[in-house]
């Protein structure tokens, strides 16, 4: 539908009566996530295999907003599929889904062990995969929604000591695009945010290093690890309304890592 230029507001960037799922989203980048939601008002539906979730529920109700918590393996397909639907209990709709949730195991690549390879594809991959599935069921139903995935910067490099990290990030971009070109007709948008080098638990050895910290410093041009909190914008414009026309990107939030 056209619209004027004048019936742009700032009410795009408003999730008030918005449900959202996010997975991971206890620690990091899910929780920045989180709280981003909240405060542009929508509720939250948050899987968890953990039962530390006092801070995350405190910075979500302290926006006045609701949370839910739900005890999910994201590797099952059942259990993926049993949180959907437990979801949809407590809330109704579902009209955000952000495909946070991951893991990183580094080895060298001769050493790789399977069982890593497999962990982390089943988290990584697989889990955003059978997510996305079940809540684009819904999406078609209600008639739209938004779904955000996090890629990475090694869902453009090869990287080092991390051959699963790495094609899981690649996978994450291709079925961002494989789902936005079936999915766009039916009002849904899906991207994915590309972090660089945010300060989080997965980054702490890295950081730790004096010289590979040294060295990624040196590569971005803003000359500073990134925080969680400067994805949360982004995620908001992603989900709202102010991306209705923007479907199957990889939006890169690097401090310049990429172009360097």
């Amino acid at each position: 539908m056209e619209m004027s230029l004048d019936s742009f507001s700032m009410d795009y960037f408003s999730l008030k009566g918005k449900v959202a799922i996010v997975t991971g989203g206890n620690t990091g980048l899910g929780q920045g996530a989180v709280v981003a939601l909240a405060k542009a008002g929508a509720d939250l539906f948050v899987p968890t295999h953990g039962t530390n979730w006092s801070e995350t529920k405190e910075l979500v109700e302290k926006e006045g907003r609701r949370i839910e918590f739900f005890q999910a393996d994201l590797t099952k397909r059942e259990s993926v599929t049993a949180l959907v639907e437990e979801c949809m209990k407590k809330y109704g709709r579902i009209d955000v889904l952000v495909n946070n949730a991951g893991t990183i195991r580094r080895s060298p690549i001769l050493e790789y062990k399977d069982e890593d390879w497999k962990a982390v594809i089943d988290l990584n991959l697989n889990a955003a995969y059978y997510l996305s599935q079940d809540v684009a069921k819904i999406m078609v139903k209600q008639g739209g929604g938004k779904i955000i995935n996090i890629a990475s910067m090694l869902s453009f490099q090869g990287g080092k000591f991390v051959p699963a990290y790495t094609a899981s990030k690649h996978g994450i971009a291709g079925i961002t695009k494989a789902f936005a070109n079936e999915l766009a007709c039916e009002n849904i948008q899906i991207n994915a945010i590309a972090p660089g080098y945010i300060a989080t638990a997965n980054t702490a050895p890295l950081r730790a290093d004096e010289k590979r910290n040294a060295e990624i410093l040196g590569r971005i041009p803003a000359n500073r690890w990134g925080e969680p909190s400067d994805l949360m914008a982004v995620v908001v414009f992603l989900a709202s309304k102010g991306s209705d026309y923007m479907n199957g990107h990889i939006l890169a939030i690097d401090g310049g890592w990429l172009v360097r």
